[in-house]
């Protein structure tokens, strides 16, 4: 088949990453090609925020104050996002349309994320998309900026890959049991 392909299953994600990490403007450039994903009347409904140096301990700060933890677990979670020297905030922006619904508009968010995540990886850079408990939290929007038609969808964790720890292929669910023909 096609390089598209080859790129998807070449994809791995990679939970632990070097300090390296891709420059802004690379990143403008695969979210220019993540940008073409299907966009029910061209509403581009997303927006991408990176965090990199102190913004990662403002995001743990926010973490732990949205969960309510104190001591050892407050220290765990908030040296979550330390652990990649850059990450991309996914945001889905829902607005008022006659034809496409919200939801419409956070999977269309939701494709760009994955797309990015695709070219990403296949730019050589690890990458995992990371959510959790507290991703909707109203004190995770604030340090994110967020206006209230704005949600947060997590953050792609991205940083280089270290030959030493390179993610092995997950064994998949039987897609022939996921998948249905009608006539």
């Amino acid at each position: 088949m096609g390089a598209a392909r080859d790129a998807v299953l070449a994809r791995r994600s990679w939970p632990k990453v070097t300090d390296d990490a891709p420059s802004d403007a690379e990143l403008v450039s695969l979210l220019e090609a993540a940008s073409t994903v299907a966009d029910h009347a061209a509403l581009a409904p997303w927006r991408v925020i990176a965090l990199r140096g102190d913004a990662r301990a403002r995001l743990g700060e926010a973490l732990v104050e949205a969960s309510g933890f104190d001591g050892a677990a407050a220290a765990k979670l908030a040296a979550k996002p330390l652990r990649a020297p850059l990450l991309l905030a996914l945001v889905a922006i829902a607005r008022p349309h006659p034809k496409v619904p919200a939801w419409e508009q956070e999977v269309s968010a939701a494709g760009v994320g994955h797309l990015l995540a695709l070219l990403l990886d296949d730019a050589g850079w690890g990458v995992m998309w990371r959510t959790g408990p507290f991703t909707r939290h109203p004190a995770v929007a604030r340090m994110h900026g967020l206006a209230d038609h704005e949600h947060l969808l997590g953050w792609l964790y991205v940083g280089g890959r270290s030959t030493a720890d390179r993610p092995q292929r997950r064994a998949g669910s039987p897609v022939a049991e996921r998948f249905t023909a009608l006539t």
